[in-house]
Order: structure tokens, then C-alpha cells, then sequence
């Protein structure tokens, strides 16, 4: 990777409605992939929420962001950390949640999941690792 990119880090801890937190994040984290930013993020506590199937807001009203996750890898956004943890303390598991997917050009666009598996252990190691970390 070249010196002049710097690794960031959205960390995404809110429940996707109720705030805008959860919104912003995401729209933050497109700004910086459309800048060569070199990008991933973080769901743990209720963050984990926003990455659920099935989300359905018509009865709060407001406009369910879900699926632009979907669309990350199109901006390069391939690295999606979610804690185990949090997942265990909020009765999910990793079937609860979106597939989400990217092609990867350097496999013959092989597509390949996005979301990460990992430990509150190896979540802080991520985190370590990382020139900005932005929380949310």
C-alpha cells in the first residue's frame, strides 16, 4: 500500500434507526472509499443490528438503508469487521445477517464475502492497526 493512504476505520456501535448515527456512518464511509481512502468498518454492541436480514421500516417511517450495504464492494469497501461477541450477547448469529459480497479482480472477480467473523480480541488488534479510526 502506498505511504500517502491512510487505513480508516468507521466503527458502527449504534442500532441502525432511531438516530442518524448509523446513516451518517455509512454515507461518511462512502465519501471516503469515492477518495481512495483506504476503508473498512467495525459493528459491535447494537452496531451489529444494521447489518441484519429482513429489515423492514415502514411502520417508524423512515427509509430502509440496509441494502446500500450490498453495494460497498463497488467502492472497494471489502473489509467489514463484526464482533462475535456482540453478535452472542444479542442472540444473532453470522446467519443473521446480509450476505454481502465483492468481486475480487484478482481472483478472475471471483465473488467473495465481505463480512468478518472476528473476536473482541482481534477486533481491538484491527483497531490498533489503523492510522484514523472514526466512531459512529
Amino acid at each position: 500500500m502506498a505511504d500517502n493512504i491512510k487505513k480508516f476505520l468507521y466503527v458502527n456501535r449504534r442500532a441502525p434507526y432511531g438516530t442518524i448515527y448509523a446513516l451518517e456512518a455509512l454515507e461518511v464511509v462512502l465519501i471516503g472509499a469515492a477518495f481512495d481512502q483506504d476503508v473498512s468498518l467495525a459493528f459491535f454492541d447494537d452496531g451489529v443490528f444494521q447489518l441484519t436480514k429482513g429489515q423492514n421500516t415502514e411502520e417508524i417511517g423512515v427509509k430502509n438503508f440496509s441494502p446500500t450495504f450490498r453495494a460497498l464492494g463497488d467502492y472497494d469497501v471489502t473489509k467489514l469487521y463484526v464482533e462475535q461477541e456482540s453478535l452472542d450477547e444479542r442472540g444473532l448469529t453470522a446467519a443473521d445477517l446480509q450476505e454481502i459480497t465483492y468481486e475480487d479482480e484478482d481472483d478472475d472477480w471471483a465473488e467473495k464475502p465481505s463480512l468478518k467473523i472476528v473476536s473482541r480480541a482481534e477486533l481491538s488488534d484491527i483497531m490498533a492497526d489503523q492510522d484514523v479510526v472514526l466512531s459512529f
